[in-house]
């Protein structure tokens, strides 16, 4: 299944509801969805020991509540001609994230945006197919943003997914 494009700006209150608390069948649900996101709404019943249209009602309540974003696949980068992985720290023109998130959402290669405390203000994951790749997209793309006053690229030797526990 496709990602959804839910809005996920803190500051646009209409986009999704308020948090509910989850009790234990939403967890457990979430869980084997982390797992195996292909699972059949039949096997999540009987996994969680609920109907079937009970797990059908609550996957659908978690997706409208915005708690399961989306669905997709867990991609090996390397073996999808992806082989070299950096986290990119920015420093950052202050009051401008919304709109260097913009454009490091265009950018080529980019998978995980976060703006974060610290030294730094923003920590960027990238998966490119080569080193010369990476140079192109720190040394062209991201230091022409006009509020980027600078990186630091930390190249990953080797990287693992971890999986739910399930």
């Amino acid at each position: 299944m496709a990602e959804d494009s839910m809005a996920e700006d803190p500051e646009d209150a209409t986009a999704i509801p308020p948090p509910r608390p989850l009790d234990s069948i939403d967890q457990d649900i979430l869980q084997m969805l982390q797992t195996d996101g292909r699972a059949s709404i039949r096997s999540v019943a009987e996994r969680v020991h609920v109907s079937r249209a009970n797990a059908y009602a609550r996957i659908n309540r978690l997706i409208e509540d915005g708690v399961i974003r989306g669905f997709g696949a867990r991609v090996n980068h390397e073996r999808a001609g992806q082989g070299t992985s950096a986290y990119i720290t920015l420093k950052i023109v202050q009051n401008s994230w919304r709109t260097v998130r913009e454009q490091l959402r265009r950018l080529p290669g980019a998978s995980h945006i976060a703006l974060v405390g610290g030294d730094y203000d923003v920590l960027l994951l990238v998966h490119t197919p080569d080193n010369r790749a990476l140079r192109e997209v720190v040394l062209t793309r991201l230091q022409a943003i006009p509020e980027v006053l600078s990186t630091r690229t930390l190249l990953v030797f080797e990287e693992e997914d971890l999986e739910p526990q399930g």
